[in-house]
């Protein structure tokens, strides 16, 4: 069994835990409830210098402990100071040491798109996604087949969340459907663990010339994504590269001012 089936296990058995302790209807009345208005994140992405998505990111499975004392309103404060077009919060918890009060402690703090980053396999997903302030929801095309991803979009935009949906290579295209608006090449095998970003190189010129194109992983050159940017990513979603470093905030400062 490889890191993702383990992982899409326990999730499934995480949601099935949920339903027993507030059954789907009810969560999902509770979703429709939620007045706050969504903030578009493929808007900010497009209009925002850099494009760069940074990523609020404990650990992972492949590299253990990225930075677990990190102080998450430190963080993503000091993230949408710096300029970040939108923030990334890991809410599993198993394997990344996230939570979905992560989410909603950092919609409390800052005004920026949040994506919802988690393995999601089911609706009720999507409506703990809207209820803790998400605005957009990821979608793994090798957790998925093509019907379950257009399905889930499709109830992702009944509650005003966009989706941002993740490839890994050539075979996985045919996930890619109408109610997708962010199409992004994860340049991190999910069964290695390995990146590179001639993944998203690769990828970029069998991409939909209409959605928004962004790049996954692996990103920690100002360069890389000049280069990513020229074949016509205009986001770049990032969080080891930051997360490492004693003050993610200011590293996020210091490579947007580098791309200039």
């Amino acid at each position: 069994m490889d890191i993702l089936e383990k992982i899409l296990d326990t999730k499934r058995e995480e949601v099935a835990r949920a339903k027993a302790r507030k059954p789907f209807e009810s969560i999902r009345e509770e979703a429709r409830a939620v007045a706050r208005p969504t903030v578009s994140f493929a808007r900010s992405i497009r209009e925002t210098r850099g494009g760069i998505i940074a990523e609020f990111k404990r650990r992972s499975p492949s590299k253990g402990d990225i930075n677990r004392g990190a102080r998450l309103e430190e963080v993503v404060a000091g993230y949408e100071r710096a300029g970040a077009a939108a923030i990334s919060v890991l809410t599993d918890r198993d394997y990344f040491a996230g939570s979905l009060d992560d989410l909603g402690q950092t919609r409390e703090l800052v005004g920026l798109p949040l994506l919802r980053k988690d393995f999601i396999v089911d609706p009720y997903q999507i409506c703990q996604a809207r209820i803790y302030g998400a605005d957009a929801i990821l979608l793994i095309a090798s957790a998925l087949t093509p019907h379950e991803v257009s399905t889930l979009a499709r109830f992702a935009h009944g509650l005003s969340l966009e989706v941002l949906l993740e490839i890994h290579g050539e075979h996985e295209l045919g996930h890619i459907c109408g109610e997708i608006d962010v199409v992004g090449v994860n340049n991190r095998n999910l069964s290695t663990f390995v990146t590179d970003t001639a993944v998203s190189r690769h990828l970029a010129d069998h991409l939909p010339a209409d959605r928004l194109k962004i790049s996954e992983s692996g990103i920690s050159e100002p360069a890389a994504v000049r280069e990513l940017a020229a074949g016509g990513y205009r986001g770049f979603l990032m969080g080891d590269n930051f997360m490492k470093q004693g003050d993610p905030a200011q590293a996020l400062k210091r490579f947007l001012e580098a791309l200039c």
